[in-house]
């Protein structure tokens, strides 16, 4: 039992470093973008190398000046900005770590898809993130590369073709936490590989009395683009494990990132021009997002298991659950109250008013689907009291008791 409760508090805490360090790196990335976008000329500074931007705030006036290249003379203090993009990954990679590596059984693998073993599964989704970057660096840096709007085509169609291998191989769920995560991993390693060490050499350049090379701004400046389209597409992505209509149906897992990505770019779009100059603000950017984001919920409704029916489409067939080698199923006595108490909102279709899908995709109506969710049943329902929620359904203490004792007995 304590180990459970160490689980839980892990990921509260890992969860919570994430977040932090997210809206630090996401903050300041997209602060520069706007400042870039808001430059104006400045009298001491040749056109074309830069410029200057004034901002107020907290009371007080700033001026910020920025050079395309470096200044004509290295400052004495410089602040780096890296951290909390590194920072944001390593917590993401130990949270992805943490919650779907080591409770792969219950998030990751799904036996109806591919049987996989945890460690199994755990190699797949690190070497997809390691060789993922791996090719879109490559694109990059062939020839490719230097024509901007075709490496973004091919690249969105890359992380499109990603999520459905990846749905041809996790859970739903997993499918869709490890596209964010690829698209993460490619944005901090942008940050790494490409943006700092560039910086770098600009700098070592500069202190040896050299003229700059002025290829490693275009190449980080392309870096940094690709990073601020994706930024809010990668967030839906990371907040879609709470949302189990993103991922109650693995075969429209492609279409919807598809869509998702066009919606959030779209966006950013919007901003990144309406920051430099308001007249020339893009509105149709947030027609078409809207158009994106109405198509993207009736695909996730229509894959859903009751939303077919809602819509007049022929229900789909459930599947019957596989169980993991070396999974028991539960005695007729924990079926018995986990179905009479959970599943009227845990099921394909569940009964209680205004909950048209299973709550985290979690289905408890059966003694095979019993044993797959054992652990949040002990997270949830033993440790915690926390479902049935408010105990709605009047789960008593003694039936707590026989669930707690029959994962006690359980190897899992």
């Amino acid at each position: 039992m304590l180990s459970a409760y160490l689980m839980e508090w892990g990921s509260m805490m890992l969860r919570w470093l994430h977040v932090i360090t997210a809206i630090a790196w996401i903050g300041s990335s997209f602060f520069f973008i706007h400042l870039d976008a808001s430059l104006r000329p400045a009298p001491d500074i040749p056109p074309g190398t830069g410029g200057r931007a004034w901002q107020v705030h907290g009371g007080g006036f700033y001026e910020m000046r920025k050079y395309m290249v470096a200044p004509a003379v290295m400052p004495a203090e410089l602040t780096w900005h890296k951290w909390q993009s590194y920072w944001t990954w390593i917590s993401g990679f130990f949270l992805l770590v943490w919650v779907y590596y080591a409770q792969s059984e219950l998030y990751l693998i799904d036996p109806a898809v591919m049987q996989l073993s945890p460690l199994a599964a755990g190699a797949i989704g690190i070497a997809a993130l390691a060789g993922g970057w791996l090719i879109y660096d490559w694109m990059c840096r062939s020839p490719l590369g230097k024509h901007d709007v075709w490496l973004g085509l091919i690249g969105f169609g890359y992380v499109v073709a990603a999520s459905w291998a990846f749905a041809s191989v996790f859970s739903g769920r997993g499918a869709l936490i490890h596209t964010g995560a690829l698209m993460a991993t490619i944005m901090t390693a942008n940050v790494f590989f490409n943006i700092m060490p560039g910086q770098r050499k600009v700098i070592a350049a500069l202190t040896a009395g050299e003229k700059p090379d002025p290829k490693y701004g275009k190449a980080a400046k392309q870096r940094s683009t690709h990073n601020n389209y994706i930024t809010l597409p990668v967030l839906f992505l990371m907040l879609s494990n709470h949302y189990p209509v993103t991922y109650a149906n693995a075969a429209a897992i492609p279409l919807l990132v598809a869509l998702v990505i066009v919606a959030g770019a779209l966006i950013r779009h919007f901003f990144n021009i309406r920051h430099a100059d308001h007249a020339k603000s893009p509105w149709w950017c947030w027609a078409v997002a809207i158009l994106a984001l109405w198509l993207a919920f009736w695909v996730a409704m229509s894959a859903s298991p009751g939303g077919r029916e809602r819509l007049g489409l022929k229900p789909r067939e459930p599947g019957r659950p596989v169980l993991l080698a070396g999974m028991a199923l539960p005695p007729a006595e924990v079926t018995n109250i986990v179905t009479g108490r959970c599943a009227m909102c845990h099921a394909p279709e569940p009964s209680w008013p205004g909950i048209q899908i299973a709550p985290k995709g979690v289905l408890l109506d059966g003694p095979e689907q019993i044993a797959i969710h054992a652990r949040a049943i002990r997270s949830q329902a033993v440790m915690t009291h926390a479902m049935p929620p408010n105990n709605l359904s009047g789960m008593t203490a003694g039936e707590r008791r026989v669930l707690a004792a029959w994962l006690a007995e359980k190897p899992r």
